[in-house]
């Protein structure tokens, strides 16, 4: 089991050149904008990073993470456990220019200086993991299959306007 606690930001140049692994836990309660997006956090992400230089000397970071998070339900906004788990792959940009040229299966994260910001780009990861529509199952959710529906109501039938060419229809006939 993890106990060592990921560092807040990386040279990730030098952690690439010597292919470097670093696994630690990000504290949940640390994370302001996963905190924005559905509610406070307690526990710990188990994070898996590793650096390493493709052929075309670009510096990549290939990584797994796991969450248990509280997730408001959509139905009824009681929370709810979720477990999230994600791979995703990064390559370290300096630029905005180099980041276009990216490939497709990787993310591009901007480096400033020397120094990655590593728990705002696991904390990224993290928010794109999450799932689009969290609810409980009906048995369990605070909202009631009778609050859930509409109801039955009543379809008013809609009448439509006399037509002004009516007249002309009658009028036809006459002549």
């Amino acid at each position: 089991m993890l106990t060592r606690r990921l560092p807040p930001t990386v040279e990730p140049y030098r952690a690439a050149a010597n292919q470097e692994m670093i696994e630690g836990l990000v504290d949940l309660e640390a994370l302001v904008r996963l905190k924005d997006e559905i509610g406070q956090q307690q526990g710990n992400a188990v994070v898996k990073l590793q650096f390493d230089v493709d052929t075309q000397r670009r510096h990549l970071i290939d990584g797994e993470l796991e969450a248990d998070l509280m997730v408001p339900c959509r139905r009824c906004l009681q929370p709810m456990p979720v477990s999230v788990a994600s791979h995703f792959k990064l390559a370290i940009v300096s630029d905005d220019a180099l980041a276009a040229e990216v490939p497709g299966d990787y993310e591009p994260v901007l480096v400033n200086g020397e120094q990655l910001d590593l728990l705002g780009a696991i904390e990224d990861e993290l928010i794109l993991s999450l799932p689009q529509v969290v609810y409980h199952e009906e048995a369990d959710c605070a909202i009631s299959r009778e609050q859930m529906s509409s109801g039955d109501a009543p379809v008013e039938k809609v009448s439509r306007p006399d037509s002004p060419f009516d007249v002309l229809k009658s009028l036809k006939g006459k002549f």
